[in-house]
């Protein structure tokens, strides 16, 4: 069966010729005449792949020294527990700015370990923007304030990096890590889940600055001790070894192609095409103001809702794969992540027009 375009917000879309490299890792890694999915995890070779693709991390987004990069495990759901656990002693308060789905389950989450503030929410116009920062309820009292940036369920994407003054930020960049540079010194903590720009699913990459290790309570588990991760050069159990390998094939692909910066402007003409489509007339609609809306997550629908299931029908049939929008939001969803193509979003926006023509 012919490959089809692709437009799932995760697990996401891969290059081909990244996926064609990992292929040729699954018979023979490095001439060791062994998979990489037989090779120990402590051997030099897997350590120099660990090494190499944490530079690559650092190189890509300019990462300061004082900042630590880690590979972490259990996907980054599982990091609205670990943060609390690892970053907010059980005294603190934790702050939240609450954008849409995915903020709301970290602040859910967060509740279970110790005091969470809402600093700021958009859940009253429907998550269609984000709260200016002169609008978020920051005091001494807030530990750490937790942001996601990019909201897939929603299609909201914060519009630059916040800036917090001194309470660290904590950042759930999943769905737009490495697609635009980042000003990391804003942050305390960084951390993404790969399964959207950089390979599959269950591995977090995670960048942390040192001054806020060694808080873990004593109740976190050994091998989810951020501090202990790191000191251990991830090596407390076996690490997610081809996840790490595709990191790795990813990163060198986004060199390739110009690096963030390239990547960035690439992702804003993609997105730019299909706004265009919606905005033309009201057959289309999206929720989101335009200057909150996300280049990484289109999401969008038709004025009259009977139209949706035709949409999709119509755009399988085209060979246009998994356009439907979040399960809790509904609606239509286009995610165009880095390795999305040109190509892929031409059909897209050719296919809406055409769509719009038939039945508006």
């Amino acid at each position: 069966m012919d490959r089809v375009y692709n437009f799932a917000a995760g697990p996401a879309a891969l290059p081909p010729e990244v996926l064609a490299r990992a292929r040729a890792s699954l018979a023979d890694w490095q001439g060791l005449g062994y998979s990489l999915l037989e090779a120990p995890f402590t051997s030099d070779e897997f350590k120099a792949l660990m090494d190499t693709t944490r530079l690559q991390v650092r190189t890509a987004l300019a990462v300061p020294d004082r900042y630590q990069v880690a590979f972490l495990q259990g996907g980054a759901s599982a990091q609205f527990s670990l943060v609390p656990l690892n970053l907010l002693p059980p005294t603190a308060t934790a702050g939240y700015v609450e954008t849409g789905h995915w903020s709301a389950r970290a602040l859910e989450e967060g509740r279970r370990y110790g005091r969470s503030h809402l600093v700021a929410s958009t859940r009253g116009t429907g998550f269609d923007r984000v709260p200016a920062v002169s609008e978020w309820a920051l005091n001494e009292s807030i530990h750490y304030c937790h942001i996601t940036p990019n909201e897939t369920a929603n299609g909201v994407q914060f519009p630059g990096d916040p800036d917090c003054g001194d309470i660290p930020l904590i950042a759930d960049m999943t769905s737009e890590f490495l697609s635009r540079p980042v000003d990391i010194e804003r942050y305390g903590m960084i951390y993404a889940g790969t399964q959207k720009n950089l390979g599959p699913t269950g591995l977090v990459i995670a960048i942390i600055r040192e001054d806020l290790l060694g808080q873990a309570r004593p109740e976190t588990p050994t091998v989810f001790n951020y501090q202990l991760l790191i000191e251990r050069q991830n090596r407390i159990n076996t690490p997610l070894m081809f996840a790490i390998y595709l990191v790795h094939l990813m990163l060198d692909w986004i060199e390739e192609q110009g690096g963030v910066e390239a990547l960035h402007s690439h992702n804003i003409a993609q997105s730019q095409a299909i706004y265009r489509i919606i905005d033309e007339d009201d057959f289309f609609y999206c929720p989101v103001i335009p200057e909150h809306r996300s280049i990484m997550n289109v999401c969008f629908g038709t004025r009259d809702e009977s139209q949706q299931q035709r949409f999709l029908g119509e755009a399988e049939a085209m060979g246009l794969a998994n356009l439907a929008g979040h399960s809790h939001g509904g609606g239509l969803r286009a995610s165009l992540y880095n390795a999305q193509p040109d190509a892929a979003v031409a059909a897209l926006a050719s296919f809406m027009s055409h769509f719009r023509q038939r039945y508006g």
